[in-house]
């Protein structure tokens, strides 16, 4: 794109006016240009390249001698002169001023529509200095050191959740399920087979910290991510706090004569381990790592020593409970069918913590996440299905429907009081290590949710030494204590609602592997699902989320309501321009507010702060000049982000040059956008990470809060190395 900025139009405009007749020139009367109204200062948009190539090759023809007779200039209607010539509005010199007229009233008594202008932008060339490149060195190296878990290491930091839900998944499940909870139990264990590879996926295309809140914010809209968020947020709450209240459950029922409540013990277990997280994630996973290898071996040692015992006793308590059970519920096909259906939906909560891994997939080193999933799940197949078999056999029906710790009681009936005593002890270690995935999870997710501006930068501090963060994990251990002090302290209440969070977090893990291949399609990974696979998942979530709603209505009401509340807190941090807003037009509509002393100086005060909250920029980083692509990226930006500052970003090298027509479009897009300043920021050097994060350091602008187009399969760099957001296709 030409732009003249001169206010008499140059030569070769002039001249391109006058050969062509205005006055008889049969398009001028549809477009009703008159002579007077021709502006003093154009735009000028190329022709199509097809025209140009021909013009170009004409105009070879006639230099070398090749043509005799040139062809005519083109027609008014060829040359697009009704497209291409457009006044550009000249700027105060000031930079004052509204970009469009007060056409339309202002919606305040008190402000004008001048306050909705954000002022003109400005076009610069940029260079980033030695100390830029430094410092953007020096993050990609730290990026690249983060990756401090391998496939054990980061199996464990799960593990012990998914491995540890067995303790009080079994007895839920056997309250429904019945004799045909070993069936349930299996199949609700083979559904997972549906979700790796959806999982693969997502973190091969995404290897982004946070998930599935991340995914979603990168193929979706910031206020469905926030959805995802408030979901993720519950989820690693309940997470901490059923592992917590279960492991405290224990105890007491081996000790009746505690000097505490159960409560009680349930808060020491998470201020403990809070103060495990605070030792840095490296060191967390190793500590989690030894807990989750405890919990294996005294696994083990259970099912050598019930196997052993199974073949002393016969296969008659196994008989008896089969006839008990049946005797005691209607034997008919569709009875058994309705028992097995509510013991696979309550059966996935002996899979809870499997939707912790994504979160964290950042600190994973490359290449080991399907392994790490595959360490989970296969485990969890194995371990489940064969205790609840060894239980029906070994333990009577009415023991294990009486609510006693039954793998305590298996072990004590298979090995005596010594295993007995292991298997208590297991399970309050291995429950508390539960409570460190909860806490290290959320601690990824608020981290993410802080560099997106949605809650404060405090968030991000770390403790020097073990690069913590502990504002985070405090935070978090603070949010679950409320959370379980709002429910009574009761873990029925908190299991209840855990099964129906777990699972609406399963469900965002298809949906975002539907919109990813729908809106970000290039986008390279390793790995590619079958749209059945992820269709088949999007189906099954939600069937057994309403057989968990079925059997126990009253769970949906305390999943609502926790979630609903959730949701308003990040949605009102989100908005806070938006309701501060609302707050001073109520201000405004009443003027003796304006005039007493106390209250006078309010509107000056929310005005200051609307301006200030805005004036925090965002970059979208562009390759090309398409003004369309630029209009939807800054639409994006207005929509999603609260902020009257965008720079667009150009990296180009001397030898390709800028896009001609990138000035220009940026120009008219500053225009188009009064409540947005856009400046146009050209930056000399290759478009690749450690420039990437240079620019951040120069720009003193978040990386996080630098938007980008969805890279192709070609891209020769990770998403995750430049810690942006994708933002269109």
């Amino acid at each position: 794109m030409l732009l003249m900025t001169s206010q008499k139009p140059s030569r070769s405009i002039a001249d391109a006016s006058d050969r062509v007749s205005f006055t008889q020139s049969p398009v001028q009367d549809s477009f009703a240009i008159e002579e007077d109204d021709i502006p003093t200062a154009w735009m000028a948009v190329k022709p199509p390249s097809h025209r140009v190539a021909s013009s170009t090759k004409a105009t070879d023809e006639i230099r070398h001698g090749l043509q005799e007779n040139p062809a005519p200039p083109p027609s008014f209607q060829d040359s697009q002169f009704a497209i291409v010539l457009r006044r550009q509005r000249l700027r105060p010199a000031d930079n004052s001023g509204l970009k469009t007229g007060n056409a339309y009233p202002s919606r305040f008594i008190n402000l004008t529509n001048s306050f909705e202008f954000a002022g003109w932008g400005s076009i610069t060339s940029l260079k980033l200095d030695t100390r830029d490149h430094d410092e953007g060195n020096a993050r990609i190296e730290s990026l690249r050191r983060g990756h401090v878990l391998g496939q054990f290491t980061a199996s464990a930091l799960a593990g012990n959740a998914v491995l540890g839900s067995v303790f009080y998944a079994l007895p839920t499940v056997v309250a429904v399920g019945g004799i045909y909870s070993p069936i349930s139990l299996f199949i609700a264990t083979l559904i997972l087979f549906l979700w790796r590879p959806i999982m693969e996926e997502l973190a091969s295309a995404l290897p982004i910290s946070g998930a599935p809140y991340t995914y979603i914010l990168n193929v979706s809209t910031k206020s469905f991510a926030l959805v995802g968020a408030a979901l993720l947020l519950l989820d690693f709450s309940s997470t901490a706090i059923v592992s917590a209240a279960t492991a405290a459950a224990y105890l007491a029922g081996e000790v009746p004569s505690l000097p505490f409540p159960t409560w009680v013990a349930a808060a020491i277990v998470l201020v403990l381990f809070t103060i495990v997280s605070l030792m840095g994630v490296r060191e967390s996973a190793r500590i989690a790592l030894a807990v989750l290898s405890l919990h294996i071996v005294s696994m083990i040692l259970l099912t050598i020593a019930s196997c052993i015992h199974w073949g002393h006793i016969g296969i008659e308590q196994l008989r008896d409970n089969w006839n008990q059970g049946r005797a005691s519920t209607d034997s008919s096909a569709s009875s058994v069918a309705r028992q097995i259906y509510y013991g696979i939906c309550l059966g996935m909560l002996g899979l809870t913590g499997f939707e912790c891994t994504p979160s964290y997939v950042s600190r994973i080193k490359p290449g080991k996440f399907p392994l790490v999933l595959r360490n989970l799940h296969l485990p969890a197949i194995l371990l489940n299905t064969t205790m609840m078999l060894l239980v029906l056999a070994i333990i009577p029906l009415d023991t294990i429907l009486g609510g006693a710790n039954v793998l305590s009681i298996l072990a004590h009936a298979s090995g005596g009081r010594w295993l007995r005593i292991c298997i208590v002890v297991d399970a309050i270690i291995v429950l508390c290590g539960g409570v460190l995935t909860g806490i290290l999870a959320a601690s990824e997710l608020l981290e993410q949710l802080s560099m997106h501006r949605v809650i404060p930068r405090i968030f991000l501090r770390t403790i020097q030494r073990t690069g913590a963060p502990y504002f985070s994990v405090l935070s978090f251990v603070a949010f679950c204590a409320v959370l379980y002090a709002s429910a009574g302290a009761s873990l029925t209440i908190i299991s209840e609602m855990f099964s129906l969070v777990w699972l609406t977090v399963m469900t965002l893990f298809p949906a975002s592997l539907i919109l990813l291949k729908f809106n970000r399609g290039r986008l390279p990974r390793e790995s590619r699902t079958q749209l059945v696979v992820v269709v088949a998942a999007l189906v099954l979530a939600p069937t057994v989320f309403a057989g968990n709603v079925a059997y126990n209505p009253r769970t949906s009401g305390y999943f609502a309501a926790y979630f609903i509340g959730i949701v308003a807190v990040f949605s009102a941090t989100q908005s806070k321009v938006h309701l501060l807003r609302w707050l001073y037009w109520v201000y405004d509509q009443y003027p003796t507010l304006h005039e007493w002393k106390a209250t006078k100086a309010w509107g000056e005060k929310l005005i200051r702060l609307m301006r200030n909250l805005k004036r925090q920029p965002v970059c979208i980083l562009v390759k090309t000049d398409e003004i369309n692509n630029l209009f939807h990226m800054i639409l994006y930006v207005q929509k999603n982000e609260e902020t009257s500052y965008l720079k667009i970003i150009h990296f180009y090298e001397e030898e390709k040059g800028v896009p001609s027509e990138l000035e220009a479009n940026a120009k008219i897009l500053d225009e188009a956008f009064p409540e947005i300043t856009v400046d146009l920021i050209l930056v000399d050097g290759t478009f690749d990470p450690p420039n990437v994060a240079a620019l951040s350091h120069h720009l003193n602008i978040p990386q996080s809060l630098m938007f980008m187009t969805c890279p192709g399969p070609s891209f020769p760099y990770s998403v995750a190395e430049f810690g942006t957001r994708i933002i269109s296709l």
